[in-house]
């Protein structure tokens, strides 16, 4: 059987965050600003990276794949989010939402393993200084960026695969700005229940194992910066990784407020709230922490002028 026989809407509509035409023209303005902003803060972000070669390490690779995520991230959703806010065409195919899904869905979960490797790194680097360009080599850089996208894939593909095959008979209004699991759960005429229970494994899987990880690297982390005497060395050695435990605070704390839970207590106005945090304002906020917290990068793109300077100078 199709998937088209499991359903009697051809398409969704997306109810979004206001109906006053007002505050939608006013979130229109606030989202295309920071729409903007995140293009051009994760594609300054991936470019600085390239093009200066002291960049060239294990955090700097993870940073340009965390650049790409969030980048693919908000276009993924912000594009439908402001068509949907300027223009009164608020419909989505059921197989647009339904891959609007599969790619939020890839990319958060990608995000999270991405984020414990790069935590993973921070341990190597204060726990293990002198290994640290033996054990963190290119192919297990590479490794691990690859199993995250993998298990991404997997995630995304078991999840959404659960959903479509359900009926969807009912009402096609979903109450969201864009095709997030709960409210298309929310449209189902057939129990949820199995399908829930899959997803929240799944979900809850991805996020916590991805957590412990973390956890379990900043425990060490914290243990031997504490074993450090001098108080230089003890803030040196935690501005190494505090931009990382500020963007993994943020992130996390929006997705577990948002998903360990069951579908019955999701609650329109605080997990929209949630929803546009980690959807719109974190791929924004990402670049914005590991830049202007961060001196490498500053130093950078200092640099990188300066050779652009000197190279019209010489022109």
């Amino acid at each position: 059987m199709s998937r088209r026989n499991h359903t009697n809407v051809p398409d969704f509509i997306l109810m979004g965050l206001t109906d006053a035409a007002e505050i939608q023209l006013l979130l229109f303005v606030l989202f295309l600003l920071i729409y903007l902003v995140t293009v051009l803060g994760n594609v300054g972000m991936i470019l600085i990276i390239r093009l200066d070669l002291q960049l060239h390490t294990p955090m700097y690779f993870f940073l340009t794949h965390l650049s790409f995520l969030d980048l693919s991230y908000s276009n993924v959703i912000t594009p439908k989010t402001l068509e949907n806010l300027l223009t009164s065409n608020t419909y989505i195919s059921f197989m647009g939402c339904f891959a609007q899904m599969y790619f939020f869905i890839l990319l958060a979960a990608t995000e999270c393993f991405l984020l414990s490797s790069m935590a993973y790194d921070r341990y190597v680097a204060i726990c293990n200084p002198l290994q640290y360009p033996l054990i963190m080599s290119t192919r297990l850089c590479c490794a691990l960026v690859t199993g995250s996208y993998m298990i991404g894939f997997i995630d995304s593909s078991f999840s959404v695969l659960c959903i479509s095959r359900l009926h969807y008979c009912d009402s096609n209004v979903i109450h969201h700005f864009f095709c997030d699991t709960f409210p298309i759960l929310a449209l189902s005429c057939t129990d949820t229940f199995d399908t829930e229970v899959t997803v929240f494994i799944f979900a809850g899987s991805t996020l916590m194992l991805s957590l412990i990880t973390i956890a379990m690297s900043y425990v060490s982390i914290l243990s031997t910066i504490l074993k450090i005497n001098s108080t230089s060395g003890k803030q040196k050695a935690f501005s190494t990784c505090a931009s990382h435990l500020l963007g993994v605070t943020i992130f996390y704390g929006t997705m577990i407020f948002t998903y360990l839970k069951p579908s019955k207590s999701y609650s329109l106005g605080k997990d929209q709230m949630a929803s546009v945090f980690y959807t719109i304002v974190i791929p924004m906020l990402n670049p914005l922490i590991y830049s202007l917290r961060n001196k490498e990068v500053k130093n950078a793109l200092l640099r990188i002028m300066h050779k652009r300077d000197t190279s019209r100078a010489l022109k």
